[in-house]
């Protein structure tokens, strides 16, 4: 570890809206982040992709560069921030920073996904740090208070709304009766939704980020081509309304759930249906909520924003100022450890839930009983069953939903269902969240 000085230097690869974010509320409350950490915080270099690009924020000239992996190894700098995202030359660079043994500091759940075992690690070998706070749920700390404060607990349960686009594009819907597509253009004109849109509303940021919550709960690192994946463009508003006659709310959810006795877990990012009065079902707009379920603690639940320059500048500061503690105090580099045993992916067969059931169907006499037939078939039970006309004549609009059953059995009851002449186009399968965490 490099000798202690009074001056800890700041190096940040990465100069967007987050990065921006950093250098601008470091800028503004140094004084009383030095006077808790104990020593002078300096914004030593930024390297940044567009050296001409009209910012928000002023950085001096000499403070300028383009090289994030020069940033990364400059041995003036002790904390490296990685605000670039993506997981190429973020990567390169990170992985440059934690072999120089420096502490790292960063936002990017695909790099951390995709990434993590490596990275970590890499840590390891050279007595670095990799702090990743903001990586997950913005500003909420939620990294923080499984790996801290709630390090007793083993978890049986975490559940959360991870992507803060899709919850405002789903809550606009609701509240102003407004299809997906209008909602979706406020929020493109508004800069809510990632370049890469497939990331957010196919559901691939929630699930960067579900991964890294599986890990964190588990010690396991899972493919990401394991978990079941949706986003939400085939919510419609008379799902949200169907779902609100049900006693629901429609989010799109992540779930991580671990069953002790087999050594499995399951996990998952889709639209579900959640009770109208639980508190997750009210967390609205851009805010992220993740709820967690301890065996020692029970449940905690944890709100806020969960994007924005902000809120994510908030989570990486946070890691900075952690970071130099550590680094000013010697600390030796920690890396959580895991009980030993294999932790399996859980076979579908073994997962079970509540579904909601949606189908475009015949108008006709008998439909409801080939359905129904279709269903006991495959030793799936029916909960409840709303049928109403749709607006092409002959049509009709059929919403089921099953107790409890395996995913396995719903899959085959879909795929029996596209075979019936009397179902027009594809079922929507919605998960009816289960808290239940046995």
């Amino acid at each position: 570890m490099p000798t202690k000085r009074l001056a800890l230097r700041i190096g940040i690869a990465g100069f967007g809206t987050v990065g921006q974010g950093v250098w601008k509320h470091l800028h503004d409350h140094r004084k009383p982040l030095e006077e808790r950490v104990g020593a002078r915080l300096e914004l030593h270099s930024v390297a940044m992709r567009d050296t001409t690009k009209a910012r928000d924020v002023t950085v001096p000239a000499e403070k300028i560069g383009t090289d994030p992996i020069a940033v990364a190894t400059d041995p003036e700098v002790d904390i490296f921030c990685e605000l670039m995202g993506g997981t190429g030359i973020a990567r390169e660079a990170t992985l440059a920073a934690l072999r120089a043994g420096k502490m790292v500091v960063t936002a990017n759940k695909a790099l951390i996904c995709d990434h993590g075992a490596e990275l970590f690690a890499a840590a390891k070998e050279r007595g670095a740090r990799l702090y990743f706070e903001a990586s997950v749920a913005g500003g909420i700390p939620i990294i923080k208070a499984i790996r801290e404060g709630l390090v007793a607990n083993r978890f049986g349960l975490i559940y959360g709304i991870l992507n803060g686009t899709c919850n405002y594009i789903l809550t606009r819907m609701e509240a102003e009766g407004k299809d997906f597509e209008p909602i979706l253009e406020d929020a493109r004109r508004l800069g809510y939704v990632e370049a890469d849109e497939s990331l957010d509303l196919d559901g691939w940021d929630a699930a960067h980020k579900a991964v890294i919550l599986a890990y964190l709960a588990t010690g396991h690192w899972f493919d990401l081509k394991e978990i079941p994946v949706r986003g939400i463009r085939e919510i419609t508003l008379r799902d949200m309304e169907w779902a609100r006659q049900l006693g629901y709310r429609v989010k799109l959810l992540g779930v991580i759930k671990r069953d002790f006795k087999r050594e499995e877990v399951f996990c998952s990012v889709e639209p579900s249906l959640i009770p109208a009065d639980r508190i997750l079902a009210k967390v609205d707009g851009g805010y992220n909520g993740v709820c967690v379920e301890g065996d020692i603690v029970g449940e905690s639940i944890y709100i806020g924003r969960g994007a924005g320059r902000d809120a994510t500048a908030s989570a990486v500061i946070s890691d900075i100022v952690d970071a130099a503690i550590d680094r000013l105090h010697n600390v030796p580099a920690f890396m959580p450890t895991y009980p030993s045993a294999r932790i399996a992916f859980a076979e579908l067969s073994a997962v079970k839930r509540a579904f909601y059931l949606r189908l475009d169907v015949k108008d006709q006499p008998g439909v409801l009983a080939e359905v129904s037939a279709i269903t006991a078939r495959h030793k799936v039970s029916i909960g409840s069953v709303l049928q109403m006309p749709a607006a092409n004549n002959g049509h009709a609009h059929l919403v089921l939903t099953t107790h409890r059953t395996s995913e396995q059995q719903i899959r085959d009851v879909v795929a029996a269902l596209r075979k019936d002449r009397s179902v027009l186009g594809k079922p929507l399968v919605l998960p009816i969240a289960d808290f239940s965490a046995k």
